[in-house]
């Protein structure tokens, strides 16, 4: 989020944290931690959270809002292939490994979101409890487990269709 500053912070609490299922499991006392020294940014409409392409160290806990998560095609469009909100979070994927960003991210609407980058990660759960590190890399694993399993399903329907297609037209 090049052109966004921190911002005066909505308050995040232990009980919001707490109903995010990225932090599924975590204790109040590190939900405190991440509650009190993650970054709480504001993206206006219209603007880009993140940019397809570009590197990426840390992702996004969409507080309050909507966004709109966009794949360039290979004819060069931006088509929407997903929709968050509230709740949702993007771009864990700069936790797990080092590639660049693999979609881009817009703000439909007026959004605040928790920056964790894979500093905060090391230095406030790996560093301090790995417990609670490995609650949140399994929590990342069930939601990228749960996105591939519903990409497989539209690509199953999608071979199918053209399949179906193919033989009516023979």
């Amino acid at each position: 989020m090049p052109d966004s500053q921190p911002t005066r912070r909505p308050p995040v609490t232990t009980a919001m944290l707490r109903e995010i299922g990225l932090f599924g499991g975590l204790d109040d006392a590190t939900l405190e931690v991440l509650a009190s020294e993650l970054p709480m940014l504001q993206a206006d409409v219209g603007e880009r959270v993140v940019k397809e392409g570009d590197p990426a160290r840390e992702m996004y806990v969409v507080v309050a809002g909507e966004l709109e998560v966009l794949k360039r095609s290979k004819g060069g469009a931006e088509v929407r292939v997903a929709m968050l909100g509230g709740g949702d979070w993007f771009g864990e994927m700069a936790i797990v490994d080092v590639q660049p960003r693999s979609a881009t991210v817009r703000a439909l609407a007026p959004s605040f979101l928790l920056r964790m980058s894979a500093e905060h990660v090391d230095q406030l759960l790996y560093r301090r409890d790995l417990k609670a590190y490995s609650l949140l890399v399994m929590n990342i694993a069930r939601e990228l487990s749960r996105r591939l399993r519903v990409a497989d399903g539209i690509l199953s329907q999608f071979v199918g269709s053209v399949t179906e297609q193919y033989k009516a037209g023979t």
